[in-house]
C-alpha cells in the first residue's frame, strides 16, 4: 500500500532521514522503533506532506505523494495522529470528531455511521461528547485523537507514539483498539518507543537510529534480536548485568 524509496529529508542543513526505504503492505500493522531523535516522527511527517523529502519517492497505492500538499494526502486516504495528539482543546469532543470528518462533511449518512463506529471503539467519548476536549484525561485525549483521525475514513492510519505518557493499563487498552482497527480493514504505520507493545501487535518492524534503518524484519523475529532486546526492552546479557 505504501512504499518509501531511498528517502532523504532535512531540517535546514541537518539530515534527519538518510536513504530510508520502507514498505507497508495493505491490511498490515508495521512499526518503526528507535530512540528520540532517530527520525521516526520525521518519517511520518514526510509521508503526510508536512515535510518534503529532499530526494527519493513516496508512493501510496502506486501513486506519488511526495509533491502533494497535506490536505490532498488526507483526501487520498491517509490520516495521521500526531505525537502530542493536537486535539482542539477549546472544542467539545463531538466538535473534534466533526472536524475529523470535515473533508467528508457532505456525506451525511456515512459520517453518522462512522460516528457510531468510533463511539463503539471508544465508549467514553460518547459519554463525554459534550465535554470540552481539553478537560479530558491523557488517555481519553489519545482516544479522541485516534477517533478524530478515523473520522476521515482513512485507508492508512499513521500513529505517532500512541502510548506516550499513558499508564501501562491505558497503553494496553489503546493497543487493543489499534489491533481492532486493523482487523476492520485499516492499514497502520505505527511509531512507538514501547517496543514490546509495538512488536506484539505488528507484523513487521523497522529500527531507526540517527536517520538510518539499522534493522528490519518480522516483528516476532525482532523480539528475539539482541539489539532490540538490549536497547528497547531493557534486557541485558548476564555478563553485562
Amino acid at each position: 500500500m505504501l512504499t518509501l524509496q531511498n528517502v532523504d529529508a532535512y531540517y535546514g542543513k541537518i539530515q534527519a532521514l538518510n536513504d530510508i526505504s520502507i514498505e507497508v503492505p495493505q491490511g498490515s500493522i508495521v512499526t518503526i522503533l528507535g530512540p528520540n531523535g532517530a527520525g521516526k516522527t520525521t518519517t511520518l511527517r514526510t509521508i503526510s506532506g508536512l515535510m518534503r523529502p529532499a530526494s527519493g519517492s513516496i508512493l501510496f497505492q502506486n501513486e506519488r505523494l511526495d509533491s502533494l500538499a497535506p490536505h490532498k494526502i488526507v483526501r487520498k486516504g491517509i490520516s495521521m495522529v500526531p505525537e502530542r495528539r493536537e486535539i482542539f482543546n477549546e472544542m467539545t469532543v463531538g466538535e473534534n470528531l466533526e472536524m475529523g470528518a470535515f473533508i467528508r462533511r457532505k456525506k451525511v449518512q456515512e459520517v453518522k455511521e462512522d460516528l457510531e463506529w468510533v463511539r463503539e471503539l471508544f465508549p467514553v467519548l460518547h459519554e463525554r461528547q459534550r465535554s470540552t476536549a481539553g478537560m479530558l484525561s491523557g488517555g481519553q485525549q489519545q482516544m479522541l485523537a485516534i477517533a478524530r483521525a478515523l473520522m476521515a475514513r482513512p485507508r492508512l492510519l499513521l500513529l505517532d507514539e500512541p502510548s506516550l505518557g499513558l499508564a501501562p493499563v491505558l497503553a494496553q487498552e489503546i493497543f487493543n483498539v489499534i489491533e481492532r482497527i486493523a482487523r476492520e480493514g485499516v492499514t497502520i504505520l505505527l511509531v512507538e518507543q514501547n517496543a514490546h507493545l509495538a512488536l506484539k501487535v505488528s507484523q513487521y518492524g523497522y529500527v531507526l537510529e540517527a536517520g538510518h534503518i539499522v534493522l528490519a524484519g518480522q516483528s516476532a523475529e525482532l523480539l528475539d534480536r539482541d539489539l532490540v532486546r538490549k536497547s528497547y526492552l531493557g534486557e541485558l546479557d548476564e555478563s553485562s548485568a
